[in-house]
């Protein structure tokens, strides 16, 4: 397909400058249809970036995302000028969501995906206790924290980071095992894991230290059990210029200071 036939969707967050954008790049460049759609152009910050992959998960549809929103990590500069040019020449990222299988203390059973990370937190005043197998296998049979995640390697500059989790290349084949304020193991710092392993959290003494989990934004309550993997199925592409590509970007977050 030739770059001046790209069919465009431009989608946006709710707020003024992006909003404003959205019409601005529809007149200039037309509207279609999502159904219709070669690439989506989001236009809002990394929040509003994480709802549109959630949303276009398996569509065939490339994400192309421009920053008019806050942090921006996850979008390319905002212009107006040569934009097909610019898809076209742009570099392709494809993603693999997290699957969350988690257990609730009623009996009951929830999935999701994430994009970023699947995390428990502590739900009262005091430390979560959390037993961590890899695998089936027992790695840690006792982690009292204020909670626990996973990320991939594209929410690995998220949550993951605040936590004091690694920063992941792209296409590094792993996720990473990060606890948020342990408490004992005292030093424990987390482990890098392949991306094809299951991680399984069993929560001890649920009924006198509750946990919720947490894949991106869909929060379950008192879970007794979550196991977290890649997809092997699920996939998103995003798209970003080759000046500023996600590889470059990962390189440079690891020396800011």
């Amino acid at each position: 397909m030739t770059t001046e036939n790209l069919a465009l969707a431009f989608i946006s967050a709710d707020n003024h400058d992006a909003r404003e954008a959205a019409a601005r790049l529809a007149a200039l460049y037309g509207q279609s249809s999502l159904a219709e759609a070669d690439v989506v152009v989001a236009l809002g910050g990394d929040g509003f970036m994480l709802q549109a992959i959630h949303e276009n998960m398996d569509s065939g549809r490339a994400i192309y995302g421009m920053n008019r929103g806050t942090v921006g990590f996850l979008m390319n500069e905002y212009s107006e000028v040569g934009l097909r040019e610019r898809i076209g020449a742009a570099s392709a990222e494809t993603i693999r969501p997290l699957v969350m299988e988690a257990r609730t203390a009623d009996g009951g059973s929830v999935s999701a995906r994430a994009i970023n990370e699947v995390s428990l937190f502590r739900q009262s005043a005091q430390a979560a206790k959390v037993r961590i197998s890899i695998d089936d296998k027992v790695r840690l049979d006792e982690l009292v924290c204020d909670g626990v995640m996973v990320a991939t390697p594209a929410g690995s500059t998220a949550y993951n980071l605040s936590a004091h989790g690694p920063i992941l290349p792209l296409d590094a084949p792993l996720l990473a095992l990060t606890p948020v304020s342990p408490f004992r193991p005292r030093r424990w710092r987390g482990a890098l894991i392949p991306n094809r392993s299951v991680v399984r959290f069993d929560i001890v003494e649920g009924d006198k230290r509750p946990v919720n989990a947490v894949a991106d934004h869909a929060e379950v309550k008192s879970v007794t059990s979550v196991s977290v993997r890649e997809s092997r199925n699920s996939t998103v592409t995003l798209l970003f210029d080759a000046s500023h590509s996600w590889n470059e970007r990962i390189l440079a977050e690891q020396f800011r200071y």
